[in-house]
């Protein structure tokens, strides 16, 4: 902990500081969580790297090949179709769900009966399993909506979308994000409520509508909290695992199949080198949009 101590002296001010002090129960309470992270990540990650330079298939012995695996990566159709769709997917569903959860925000924190009760229903989706919800989705696509749909005579619900491989996409987003909104919508909450009501009242004296309050007043006040959202979002997206395999398992074909997904089935058929190559190139383009990401929106977080 820092201190200054100002002394004057006649005409004259000096300023002494004094040199930062951390306690050593800081770091008493840091070895731990440290020394954790460094176990389960840091060092796996770190050789993990280092194994992507062999022909190694997790276990036996193995020799250093150096870039052969990352050039292959770059030539592979598989691999660059999942990152193709892992990343089209995962922009795709950070506008969705940011909209939606943006404007529920809005609705939630209006002057509206029973907004704690319908708070509490919206917020449902986020403590459940993401397979579970993705079991659950894929019976309603594959034969409550086809049944629906050919009750009705509607004949696009007749056909499951997971069946189509141009439409299964859409699938895997409508069900990633319905889990998704709660968490963001607390969030939307949180900086809506963080408003001063007087800003409201003021706009209401000079005549601004709804709408030019919306736009002109309430989203510039909450600009760190999209910011949040969008990183946040777009980061579990980018992993986006359980609902996939619940929902297609990749398919139809690998028309959906993750980078994930293509790393953990590279590691179950041997390709372990090969696809810890693919994880270092994922890991290092996740880290480039996570920089560019800090650096457009520095100064505008919430915090």
């Amino acid at each position: 902990m820092s201190t200054t101590t100002t002394i004057v002296t006649g005409g004259d001010r000096r300023v002494r500081r004094s040199r930062k002090r951390v306690e050593p129960i800081y770091y008493l309470f840091l070895l731990p969580s440290l020394l954790l992270f460094t176990l389960a990540i840091t060092l796996p990650g770190v050789i993990g790297i280092v194994f992507s330079f062999t022909d190694s298939i997790g276990l036996g012995d193995w020799k250093f090949i150096g870039f052969t695996n990352y050039i292959a990566a770059f030539s592979d159709p598989a691999i660059l179709s999942s990152f193709l769709f892992t990343f089209g997917f995962s922009l795709v569903t950070v506008v969705v769900v940011n909209v939606i959860a943006f404007l529920l925000a809005v609705g939630l924190t209006a002057r509206i009966r029973f907004k704690m009760g319908l708070r509490a229903i919206f917020v449902i989706p986020m403590v459940v399993s993401g397979i579970i919800i993705a079991y659950v989705f894929q019976f309603l696509f594959q034969n409550s909506l086809p049944g629906a749909g050919a009750a009705l005579g509607i004949p696009f619900l007749e056909e499951s979308i997971l069946a189509n491989p141009d439409l299964a996409w859409l699938g895997i987003v409508i069900v990633t994000a319905w889990q998704s909104i709660p968490g963001t919508l607390l969030i939307y909450i949180a900086g809506l409520l963080s408003i001063p009501g007087e800003v409201y009242e003021a706009a209401d004296i000079d005549g601004a509508s709804k709408p030019q309050q919306l736009l002109r007043i309430t989203l510039p006040l909450v600009a760190g909290y999209v910011v949040i959202n969008v990183i946040l979002g777009f980061k579990n997206f980018l992993n986006s695992y359980d609902i996939v395999v619940g929902l297609t398992n990749g398919g139809p074909g690998t028309s959906t199949r993750t980078i994930a997904m293509t790393i953990i089935r590279g590691f179950q058929t041997g390709d372990y080198a090969y696809q810890m190559a693919t994880a270092t190139l994922f890991f290092i383009i996740t880290v480039i949009i996570a920089v560019l990401q800090l650096s457009v929106t520095r100064g505008r977080s919430a915090l």
